[in-house]
């Protein structure tokens, strides 16, 4: 390895030092809770606007309806 100036030493440390910020902003940002909960929402509800999406909808549904049927008629 090449002998390096303090100068050089120090522009590795600052170059490093600001790589290491990006990677924490990055990882910050990936893990906000808030983030995650929007994305999920935003992602179910594109999901729910498919046709195999509507489907399941009915289906849950209809088995909830059924559910609440039988056990209204068992009183």
């Amino acid at each position: 390895m090449a002998d390096r100036t303090a100068d050089q030493i120090q522009r590795d440390i600052e170059r490093a030092r600001a790589s290491l910020a990006v990677a924490v902003d990055q990882i910050t940002y990936r893990t906000n809770p808030k983030r995650i909960v929007e994305n999920a929402k935003k992602s179910l509800a594109e999901k729910a606007q498919t046709p195999q999406g509507k489907a399941v909808i009915g289906g849950v549904g209809a088995f909830v309806v059924v559910m609440i049927v039988r056990k209204l008629r068992k009183h």
